[in-house]
């Protein structure tokens, strides 16, 4: 264990980051809610029977949930990767990382909150009826305008997201910063108890992003739908805890398996757990779909489409091919990202 003081605080930083991260974003959903719907200001009695609705309130909520989650993945994930390319020491010698890693950060929150949003909001009215690009959709339904806009918002959030995570930990981390003097740093072994075994963290960081990407894709498909709008909280509530806590436990388990080659070494090389959780998660929709289609053209032939029981059994049986399907993927694709360190 390190005993110097600054180089404890730079084993510290990915779980600080993450931690900082994940608070920032707490902070501002719950500042930004209150704002909305505070009796003074026009429009808040609507809004808060709009989220008085437990169709609304608990998408949004996991929405929100997850998108700190992959905040403070991904900010934990910056911190992990420079603490191996750049050692415990070099990190120890720069000032104040984990202020200047909130600052950055809530900066970047604070202009995606009340600069984009209102913009990216002003936008989806232009394509509304009435709206001056309302020519562009011709006779595509309303709702299928506000889905699409919803759609085009969501991902300029993520790349947002992804985008602020990166320039604040790059703002915290980068070398031509303020440091601390050379003669206050002694040599930081590697094998701290406070750093993360490279196969827990490349299994925490791929569950982490998959559950993320199986909410996001979640809540994208609930707009199209409104079999949940009559719902009550209870059995929507359970339905997102369960495919987060199923979805996270079994792409934990499937990249647990398949950075098996990373569990004696002392690096983890988190953006490619990253990169094995997006990859696979894309393979699993496109494999799932195919499949499905497949399928239902095959038992729809002759009859047509099956009713009652067999409809039913036919949606479990995907579900448990799905569920199959996503540990095989996670680990064969993290097995695979990291065979050069086989």
């Amino acid at each position: 264990m390190a005993t110097n003081p600054f180089g404890e605080r730079a084993l510290r930083l990915p779980r600080d980051f993450a931690w900082l991260a994940a608070g920032l974003h707490a902070a501002l959903f719950v500042a930004t809610t209150f704002l909305q719907l505070l009796p003074l200001l026009i429009g808040s009695e609507t809004l808060r029977n709009h989220y008085a609705r437990a169709s609304v309130w608990i998408p949004l909520l996991f929405h929100a949930g997850a998108a700190g989650l992959l905040a403070a993945t991904l900010a934990w994930s910056h911190a992990r990767n420079a603490l191996e390319e750049r050692g415990a020491a070099s990190l120890a010698r720069i000032l104040n990382p984990g202020s200047r890693f909130a600052l950055a950060y809530l900066g970047v929150l604070v202009l995606q909150a009340f600069v984009l949003s209102p913009l990216l909001f002003r936008l989806e009215m232009r394509f509304m009826p009435d709206g001056s690009l309302e020519a562009l959709f011709g006779v595509v339904s309303v709702r299928s305008r506000m889905v699409t806009a919803m759609l085009i918002q969501s991902i300029v959030h993520a790349v947002m997201l992804v985008a602020g995570v990166w320039f604040a930990a790059w703002f915290a981390l980068r070398k031509g910063g303020r440091t601390v003097q050379a003669s206050e740093l002694v040599d930081i072994p590697g094998n701290s108890d406070v750093v993360a075994s490279p196969r827990r963290a490349i299994a925490f960081v791929g569950a982490a992003v998959f559950v993320w990407l199986q909410l996001w894709i979640g809540s994208m498909a609930l707009r199209w739908s409104d079999a949940h709008a009559g719902l009550d909280a209870a059995p929507l509530l359970l339905g997102w805890v369960a495919i987060a806590l199923l979805a996270g436990a079994l792409a934990f388990w499937g990249a647990w398996l398949g950075a098996a080659s990373q569990a004696a070494r002392a690096e983890a090389h988190p953006f490619r757990a990253v990169a094995a959780a997006a990859l696979a998660f894309v393979l699993l929709q496109l494999t799932c779909i195919g499949i499905a289609v497949g399928w239902m053209l095959w038992i729809t032939r002759d009859v047509g489409l099956p009713g009652g029981s067999k409809m039913l059994d036919y949606i479990l049986a995907l579900a448990a091919i799905y569920l199959v399907l996503l540990v095989m993927l996670m680990r064969g694709v993290t097995r695979w990202l990291y065979r050069r360190y086989l």
